[in-house]
């Protein structure tokens, strides 16, 4: 990545839509009636999985619709890759800061979108077998070959068959009704001394000199967003509730460390100004992203009410006077090495 954002950048993330036939037809009983039949069935699976619907014109998963608030069309595709290098910048370059940044065995990644932060674990530790989770099927053909992805519902059961030692999320608040029965089936998917590592943005907005104020248009964009998310029973506290939610579920040694990422580029300080000039390039069209899905299905809102309400927002975001930062949190803690009592 350059050391400051681009003033353009081309989206080369885009997939070819249509039925994977990695898996072939192999097992199917061609001879038969019924094998036709499940063949057929399956095509038509996968293909309805591949056709993403279109709202407020932007395209959204199919499986288990409307779950999820943001797009996933290249341009979202592509702010995910921009929020993995602004990871790398806030950890000094590293992706992840449990002790299974130094490597694992099998490694799970929930809600996985582009599939960037597989690709870079799987790069860096050749010896894990890395599995990435989403309902869209947006991730790149060409991976490591200990890496792979996987299409499926988090929310639902859990099929895996083998436990892993290091499960990864990654900003999915918002993502789910119930947060701590996600961190339960976490707990209960890790082998014994296994980690789960989640990397999330808070609400509200972070301000210390009084220069953002709740009279802004950011703010009140805040305001919306949240009262929106809580009316889809999907609430955007998961980062402040991590740490006792691992507690909760029996986690050990749980540690959490708390970031800024300012708005802009208005700090001094060169790290902070850089990692600002990041988050602006990077929040500014989520905005608008972010905001368009739950107004509309929520709260009864136009297309044009919200495209509006993100314009204004996206002045505040933009000025330098204005002092605010993103908080985020990292959380991690390990699954007892000997089962105890909860």
């Amino acid at each position: 990545m350059p050391e400051t954002p681009p003033q353009d950048v081309q989206h080369q993330h885009e997939v070819e839509l249509g039925p994977s036939d990695a898996h072939g037809e192999e097992g199917y009983d061609s001879g038969l009636d019924d094998g036709a039949s499940r063949r057929s069935s399956l095509t038509s699976l996968r293909s309805s999985i591949f056709e993403f619907y279109e709202e407020n014109g932007r395209t959204y998963h199919s499986m288990s619709a409307g779950k999820y608030f943001m797009p996933n069309d290249a341009l979202t595709w592509h702010l995910l890759d921009l929020q993995h290098h602004l990871f790398r910048l806030t950890f000094d370059d590293q992706i992840c800061l449990s002790p299974k940044k130094d490597g694992a065995k099998r490694v799970l990644d929930l809600g996985t979108g582009s599939g960037i932060w597989c690709i870079d674990y799987a790069d860096q530790h050749p010896e894990a077998e890395v599995i990435g989770v989403d309902l869209s099927p947006v991730q790149p053909d060409f991976m490591p070959p200990n890496c792979s992805f996987e299409i499926d519902d988090v929310e639902k059961d859990w099929t895996w068959s083998k436990s892993f030692d290091f499960i990864f999320s990654r900003f999915m608040t918002g993502s789910f009704a119930d947060n701590a029965s996600i961190v339960r089936k976490v707990y209960d998917q890790l082998e014994p001394g296994g980690y789960f590592e989640a990397q999330d943005m808070a609400l509200p907005i972070g301000c210390d000199d009084g220069t953002f104020t709740e009279g802004s248009d950011l703010w009140v964009w805040m305001t919306w967003l949240i009262k929106a998310m809580e009316a889809m029973h999907r609430p955007l506290s998961a980062a402040q509730n991590w740490k006792s939610m691992m507690e909760e579920a029996g986690f050990e040694d749980v540690v959490e460390y708390i970031y800024k990422w300012p708005t802009n580029g208005w700090p001094r300080d060169p790290k902070y100004k850089r990692l600002g000039q990041w988050a602006l390039y990077d929040m500014d069209p989520v905005l608008e992203a972010a905001i368009l899905a739950p107004l509309t299905r929520a709260l009864g809102w136009s297309q044009e009410e919200a495209l509006l309400l993100a314009a204004n927002a996206r002045k505040v975001l933009r000025d330098p006077k204005v002092h605010a930062y993103w908080p985020i949190h990292v959380v991690y803690g390990r699954k007892p090495f000997s089962s105890k009592p909860k």
